[in-house]
């Protein structure tokens, strides 16, 4: 009989067949990548304990409950749980016959923002509010369905044996699709999320094997329409501001590069082991915006330390290196360029949030990946970690 994921084992009655579904779900669950999944689950768990400490204290976002955001961030990652699982149930190749209606999906959830449905939370309108406390950020399923889409179109070929690398055609209709749900979020504007699509956008065309002209291409136009946003004004002057900041460090440390100064202190004031958990005069005394979702690694720093932020860095690091194996190890060319999507996303997002809190970033709004607070970043992490583990577990056992 066939066991799922690809895993094909023979026997006959009942009661074989039962031994037969036992040994492919042990085959499954020793294909795993444990490293990655371990890591992932730790930057979840320290999220959760940061998160906490974050927030406790804060009634006026917490509602006068002290656990309000610890139980929401622990049901948020049971969901992101779960989501993993079904897309390894589903498996990354199930889900490339599927990315037409889910790329639909999240162009029509993204143009809803622009809707009188649309909300904006922390200055940046890029939410559906669903009632009940809850709220959609679209945007985060976009990268996936990006990713997918492009992967999709740059490997038909390539796959099929008509072709060792895509063509210019192909790569056009590639860019095409990946412009149409860019350009919405832009009009929003969501920036943080625009660079983040941009790099995965640029890493995908890297792994497919496409002309190096059109990643040069690429470089070029995204530099000419950071030039042509700017001088349009088409970012808001929240944004600009940012910017401003960012470029001038003792610009305004009272306002607008308030909340980066507060960041710096609250890291350096960690020191190398930290103040400890729930102890940060910095936390605890709400000096710093945010903490719970786009400043997070502020707590980490003064709370626990260069030791316990470095060990989110390690961890961190090793979600990536799992990920470039399964990407370098896997022999279809749509594995490789999926993988290849969610390492540029992790990798500049993590780079983007933790680089904005010491400072050698500009804050752009974009959450740490697994810690921090947020229901639309979390569900998206884990089914991106759900499709890597897919193209793991269905590769060849020779591979």
């Amino acid at each position: 009989m066939s066991g799922t994921n690809g895993f094909s084992v023979s026997g006959y009655g009942p009661e074989r067949s039962a031994w037969a579904r036992l040994i492919a779900r042990d085959s499954l669950v020793r294909r795993l990548d444990w490293p990655m999944l371990l890591s992932s689950l730790l930057l979840s768990l320290i999220g959760t304990a940061l998160v906490f400490s974050a927030t406790r204290n804060r009634t006026e976002l917490n509602q006068g409950d002290p656990y309000y955001f610890l139980f929401r961030h622990v049901l948020n990652t049971g969901i992101g749980l779960a989501l993993m699982i079904g897309t390894i149930w589903l498996g990354h190749r199930t889900l490339r016959t599927a990315v037409p209606i889910l790329y639909g999906v999240s162009v029509f959830l993204v143009l809803l923002v622009l809707t009188p449905l649309g909300a904006t939370i922390n200055g940046a309108h890029a939410w559906i509010r669903l009632g009940g406390g809850f709220s959609l950020q679209p945007s985060e399923f976009v990268k996936i369905t990006i990713i997918l889409g492009m992967a999709m179109l740059l490997a038909a070929r390539v796959d099929a044996g008509d072709k060792d690398h895509p063509d210019h055609r192909t790569v056009v209709q590639a860019l095409g699709l990946a412009a149409v749900p860019i350009m919405i979020v832009m009009l929003m504007p969501d920036l943080g999320s625009v660079m983040v699509m941009a790099m995965i956008v640029l890493g995908v065309l890297l792994a497919s094997g496409a002309s190096n002209r059109w990643v040069f291409g690429l470089l070029g136009a995204g530099a000419a329409g950071a030039v042509a946003v700017w001088q349009l004004g088409v970012l808001d002057e929240y944004q600009i501001n940012r910017f401003a900041a960012f470029a001038n460090p003792n610009l305004d440390p009272a306002g607008v590069g308030y909340n980066t100064n507060q960041a710096r202190i609250a890291i350096g004031s960690g020191g190398l082991t930290g103040t400890g958990l729930f102890h940060g005069s910095q936390t605890t005394g709400q000096f710093v915006p945010e903490q719970q979702t786009d400043f997070v690694f502020t707590v980490a720093g003064e709370e626990l330390g260069f030791l316990g932020a470095g060990l989110i860095i390690v961890l961190l690091g090793v979600v990536l290196w799992r990920a470039c194996r399964i990407a370098r190890e896997t022999t279809e060319l749509y594995g490789t360029i999926v993988a290849a999507g969610i390492i540029a996303w992790f990798a500049f997002q993590s780079f983007e949030n933790i680089g904005m809190t010491l400072g050698i970033m500009p804050v752009a709004g974009l959450p740490l990946p697994f810690v921090s607070y947020g229901g639309s970043s979390m569900f998206a992490v884990w089914v991106a970690i759900g499709l890597l583990q897919s193209i793991r577990v269905q590769r060849p056992m020779s591979a």
